[in-house]
């Protein structure tokens, strides 16, 4: 006990370094106006080309969007378009004339564009099985599908690929046409390899799609694996907002300027149900992608405030300056009174 009371406590003092000490070195710049005005000069000279060359690249962009879903509704059935869409009796095919404006440069790229689909809904996102479009083996795993998960119940089997996302496979099919001539449509290599490689499987097949007893949307080869058709593939990758597009295909021939194409649609996909509106899209590509102004604006409004803000800074500093470091500019030393 005598020895325990004479043993002196251990120090709990950290051992010294700078990095505990915060002693290392570290650069501490100071705001002057100087190279606060530099700054967003620097910052207008870098945005505002940037957001030129964005638009002027945009611009090359050659894009022809055109609507079809109220003009391939026959007169008949304007009133009543959920009839004709549902019969299996009804002609739905439609007959479009696209003019050329400029010159497309293959490949040009064929979308379809849906409105007020909202694929990001929390029920429609969920209902898929991921294990199922991977491995054969797990074809079972429906318990995510619901509520299109087996055939007739129980009885059929399960359904493959399961769940509301593929069930509502886009049907619509597009047929081009300059005069005469079919137009070649490429439509392989529209889907992320990534997705080909690791999220559907190549030895997957589709059974009790869409048979009897469930109409929704488009066929799929049971044939062929997963893995190989790629329309699926496109579909099953969620849009993030209610107005979306999904490639369709490839034309690689160049379209020449005024020149007339005819597109003949199957018009089989049902958005009378819901509001929604079917465009069908030809597009060329550069190095910025699609046809797209925002990043060109975004750069633009960018480089405009702070040219805006340098200015301004540089009118407070040549008629209002003031020495930098001043303490008799702090509001404690500004409020107190006068002796």
């Amino acid at each position: 006990m005598d020895e325990a009371l004479r043993t002196k406590p251990s120090s709990r003092k950290p051992k010294y370094s700078r990095f505990t000490q915060q002693e290392l070195p570290a650069w501490k710049p100071i705001l002057t106006p100087k190279w606060f005005i530099t700054s967003f000069v620097t910052i207008a000279i870098l945005f505002t080309p940037a957001g030129l060359l964005c638009l002027w690249a945009s611009e090359h962009v050659v894009e022809i969007v055109d609507r079809y879903d109220d003009d391939c509704l026959p007169d008949s059935y304007a009133t009543n378009p959920e009839t004709f869409i549902q019969s299996k009796n009804t002609n739905k095919t439609c007959v479009r004339t696209l003019k050329i404006p400029r010159k497309m440069t293959a490949p040009i790229f064929i979308y379809y564009q849906l409105d007020n689909f909202y694929q990001n809904h929390r029920r429609y996102v969920k209902s898929r099985s991921e294990k199922q479009l991977r491995d054969p083996d797990d074809e079972d795993e429906t318990d995510d599908c619901k509520p299109i998960e087996n055939l007739n119940g129980n009885e059929g089997g399960p359904i493959v690929p399961c769940g509301l996302v593929a069930w509502s496979l886009f049907n619509d099919t597009y047929k081009f046409f300059k005069g005469n001539k079919v137009i070649d449509i490429d439509k392989k290599n529209i889907a992320w390899e990534s997705d080909k490689k690791y999220k559907f499987g190549s030895e997957v097949y589709p059974k009790n799609f869409q048979k009897e007893g469930l109409i929704g949307g488009g066929q799929l080869d049971e044939s062929k694996p997963l893995s190989e058709q790629e329309n699926l593939i496109v579909w099953m990758k969620t849009a993030a907002l209610p107005t979306f597009r999904k490639l369709y295909g490839r034309i690689n021939t160049d379209l020449e300027a005024n020149e007339t194409i005819t597109i003949v649609i199957q018009n089989n996909y049902n958005t009378y149900e819901f509001g929604g509106e079917k465009k069908v899209a030809l597009s060329t590509a550069n190095w910025i992608g699609g046809k797209n102004d925002f990043f060109g604006i975004s750069f633009l409004a960018i480089g405009g405030v702070c040219f805006f803000v340098a200015i301004t800074f540089i009118l407070l500093y040549v008629f209002k300056p003031r020495p930098p470091g001043d303490p008799t500019y702090l509001s404690w030393n500004r409020n107190q009174p006068a002796q």
